[in-house]
Formats: structure tokens, C-alpha cells, sequence
């Protein structure tokens, strides 16, 4: 049976030819052709089943057969918001797992100990594209320019919050045990640079009420911490 091709399309019904990258690798890659069956993916809850009308070039057209609108996996919003590592090939890696799994946003984090203060979005959206399409999610990821840490703060103060960290002189609950505490609310969690968040930034959090927790027994590296926290957010929100 021949594997049924994911595409991302924004605005799929309101168009009828495949975005440039997506139709390169459709004719030029995938080799199809007129008569082929394709799923398009709007990212924003809907699949599109269409077939292939027209290709040339670098250009393939497409008819939309059905619409089907999708359902949600999970509960609420999931927020990741993290200081990215000094190689970004982790921050990638985190990235295109996490999507995979299921999140809804990130963020990324200009810490005290931060060992990059800057990062290009540009291949981060292409690396969640990807992983949309492999993983057949039907809502992309919003991704946000890099923050500091306080003006975040300043800026999210609704709903579950969550910071966490390895000081063991400060209080800690577990954050899964704290997540299904909350089974319909949204969820942010912020996860800190190697060198972990400074103290300062840990209690400026905690007044403004974000919960301070751990992740497990195991000391983790930035982008292990990261996909962990994606985990419990999805084993604690699964519908």
C-alpha cells in the first residue's frame, strides 16, 4: 500500500498549488503526478485530502476532495520556554522531539547564565515543520523570538506556571505530581541554562508565582530537562 504524503499548506482551502519547498520536494523528490493522492496540513486543526491536478516545474497543483477537521490529543495549552545551548544542534534536537510528542508554543530564554543570547528562527521553523509532517500533528507550534528572562515573567502571568531547577536549599515539588493537579489548565514551564537559573532569577520567578519544581531523581542536561518537561505536560494533559 503507498504511503498516503503530508504537506504543509497554510491556508490549504483558499489555494490550489503547493508552497514552493513543498512542491520541489513533491515533483522533484516524491516524483508525483497528476492523479496522486496527498494529505495537506493547514496547522491549524484541519487535514485536507487532495490530489495532484497539475505538475511543472516547480510547480504542483492540487484539488481538495474532503476536509477533516481534527481533535485535540491533549488538554490546554503547553508552553515550553527554555535558554538555549551554547550548540544549537541540541536546541534542534529538543525542538523536533518535542514537536513530535506534542506542545503547543516555545519560547526560548536570555538567562544570567545563558550560553547563547541570540538564535535564528528561521531553520527552528523548518525543523518544527518537518516534525509536524512526520508526526502528523494538525496544529503547528507557535514559536517566539528570544526573551529575557524577567520581561517573560513580566509578561505570563496566568495560568499554571512552573520554573525548574536543581538548587536543593529551595523547595521543590515534582512537576508531574503538580501538573494533574491542574487536568484542564494550561501549562508553562521554563527549564534553565547548564548552569541552571541564578538564584535571583529563581526567586523573582517565585514571587510572581510560579511553582518551583523538579523533574526527577536524575540531574539533566538543558534539552533532556526540556523534552522531559514536554512528557509529563502530555502524559498529565492526554485526553
Amino acid at each position: 500500500m503507498k504511503e498516503t504524503r503530508f504537506f504543509y499548506v497554510p491556508s490549504a482551502s483558499e489555494r490550489n498549488e503547493l508552497p514552493e519547498e513543498e512542491a520541489s520536494h513533491a515533483v522533484r523528490v516524491l516524483r508525483m503526478k497528476e492523479g496522486d493522492e496527498m494529505m495537506l496540513m493547514d496547522g491549524k486543526g484541519t487535514f485536507y485530502q487532495a490530489v495532484v491536478t497539475m505538475t511543472s516545474g516547480k510547480h504542483c497543483f492540487y484539488a481538495i476532495h474532503d476536509t477533516l477537521p481534527q481533535e485535540r490529543t491533549w488538554k490546554g495549552h503547553l508552553h515550553l520556554a527554555i535558554a538555549p545551548t551554547k550548540m544549537m544542534e541540541r536546541m534542534e534536537w529538543l525542538v523536533e522531539k518535542a514537536t513530535e510528542v506534542g506542545i503547543d508554543e516555545f519560547s526560548f530564554l536570555d538567562c544570567r547564565f545563558s550560553e547563547r543570547r541570540n538564535i535564528k528562527l528561521l531553520r527552528i521553523e523548518k525543523i518544527i515543520v518537518s516534525a509536524v509532517k512526520q508526526s502528523r500533528k494538525a496544529w503547528i507550534p507557535f514559536l517566539n523570538e528570544m526573551d529575557g528572562f524577567k520581561s517573560f515573567i513580566d509578561r505570563h502571568q496566568t495560568g499554571r506556571r512552573y520554573i525548574a531547577h536543581c538548587y536543593d536549599e529551595v523547595p521543590r515539588v515534582n512537576l508531574f505530581d503538580e501538573l494533574r493537579k491542574g487536568d484542564e489548565e494550561d501549562a508553562l514551564v521554563l527549564v534553565g541554562p547548564e548552569g541552571d537559573f541564578s538564584i535571583d532569577e529563581l526567586e523573582y520567578a517565585v514571587e510572581r508565582g510560579y511553582v518551583s519544581v523538579d523533574l526527577g531523581k536524575s540531574r539533566l542536561r538543558t534539552e533532556t530537562a526540556g523534552l522531559a518537561a514536554v512528557m509529563m505536560m502530555q502524559l498529565a494533559k492526554q485526553k
